[in-house]
């Protein structure tokens, strides 16, 4: 099975917690602090691994949870990092947030990698937070959670050529008799429903990759048919090879054929109308396709080289194979995304304007309860550690500092209301 689009969550692991520990030998008393940091959580990073194909295996295995690092030991011990999690990727996959729909990564040479998920860094140990006016304090925090998103990864072939057209023009028998590419062939629409690829050599040893595309129909850009599936793989073609059925076996016009294919890359995609592309008047053998040519040619508005050749009998193949590899060689890739110029010798930054996420919003349930929830404070209490009173205060005065306290009253919080934070509730006091 052919996978080219697939949507996987990703999470970064959490920090290792700091430890709350004291120096205990024997002939040093006071010894003071010696709780240790913990180890940063391992990311998850995606790296490109050339023998893949496809995105098959995210089919099966849609979570991906790196490890968490180490906790925190005495003796100031800090505790292990995690070793990043490595996931195989295709090349030419992209991804992309599922949310924002932002590209996190573009994926393309072999062993290329990229952090999709951050780990979170350790929690602090009480050695930290030694101070002359509290040598010994009873405080520590917990790891800071790994990040976690939802990503669309889509595959988009890496291929110089891509061919296009009606179904049933000849695009597989094309390829199979110009590489070693063995894609279904039969007189029926829809033979080829994934994208075949081909390394096709020509007779001066130069070589470039084929990509054969399921067939386009009126509409595809759309939905219909099967070519809006598979659109996205001429995105990194650098030319375009359109075939028509100049012998019109089914009864249509090619030059008609040729307008519909051209709109139909346009709609999807305004820069795929700056691919050049070369036309090719396939299956020259059979009756009446000479008369269509000559009047294909005066009805043609635009500036492309057309080959009349014959997929069936190789007759034209080697001009055509001959002309792609010329016209390959003077086209630069199109990028898929812009990117930032910068000129040679000087080095700049580029602020970017981004919102400031808020810190808390404060809601409230049918039975009275107040909810606090937001990036920010979520974060803050996942790192305190409960268990500790000093740590519970610390919590308690990093709210009242962001205006939690304030807002709640504002709100009409009044003493012993409960208030929730994620799961977990407890009591305001004023």
């Amino acid at each position: 099975m052919f996978v080219d689009q697939v949507k996987i969550y990703v999470k970064g692991g959490d920090g290792g917690n700091g430890m709350v520990a004291f120096r205990r030998e024997k002939y040093v008393p006071n010894g003071g602090p010696a709780g240790g940091d913990g180890g940063r959580g391992a990311n998850v990073v995606f790296q490109v691994e050339e023998g893949l194909r496809t995105l098959m295996d995210f089919r099966y295995q849609r979570h991906f949870k790196a490890p968490r690092g180490e906790h925190g030991m005495s003796k100031n011990q800090h505790g292990k990092n995690a070793k990043d999690m490595i996931v195989k990727v295709p090349p030419g996959t992209v991804v992309t947030d599922a949310a924002t729909s932002e590209v996190i990564a573009d994926l393309t040479e072999h062993g290329q990698q990229a952090i999709i998920a951050r780990g979170g860094r350790g929690g602090r140990g009480n050695s930290r937070f030694a101070t002359p006016a509290n040598p010994a304090p009873e405080l520590s925090e917990n790891g800071e959670p790994g990040q976690e998103r939802d990503v669309v990864l889509e595959l988009k072939l890496l291929a110089d050529v891509g061919l296009v057209g009606f179904p049933s023009v000849g695009k597989s028998t094309l390829l199979s008799v110009v590489s070693a590419a063995r894609p279904k062939i039969a007189e029926y629409h829809f033979t080829t429903i994934v994208p075949n690829l081909g390394m096709v050599e020509t007779e001066d040893g130069r070589s470039f990759v084929m990509a054969d595309l399921p067939g386009l129909i009126e509409g595809a850009h759309s939905g219909v048919g099967l070519g809006h599936q598979f659109l996205r793989h001429i995105e990194r073609t650098r030319v375009i090879v359109h075939v028509l059925d100049m012998a019109a076996v089914e009864g249509r016009d090619p030059y008609e054929d040729y307008l519909t294919i051209n709109k139909e890359l346009k709609e999807y995609n305004l820069r795929l109308s700056e691919r050049p592309q070369i036309i090719v008047a396939n299956k020259m053998d059979m009756p009446d396709a000479e008369e269509n040519l000559a009047s294909f040619k005066e009805r043609l508005t635009d500036d492309y080289p057309v080959f009349p050749i014959s997929a069936f009998t190789r007759e034209g193949l080697r001009d055509l194979l001959f002309a792609t590899a010329d016209l390959l060689e003077n086209t630069a890739e199109f990028p898929l995304f812009e990117e930032v110029e910068e000129d040679l010798g000087v080095n700049r930054v580029v602020y970017r304007h981004e919102e400031d996420q808020d810190k808390f919003t404060i809601t409230r349930d049918p039975d009275g309860t107040f909810v606090i929830s937001g990036e920010t404070i979520e974060k803050l209490f996942k790192m305190t550690n409960f268990a500790s009173e000093e740590s519970t205060r610390k919590f308690a005065r990093q709210m009242r500092g962001m205006g939690i306290d304030d807002a709640l009253r504002e709100r009409g919080a009044k003493d012993g209301d409960t208030v929730r934070i994620l799961k977990y509730e407890f009591e305001f006091v004023e």
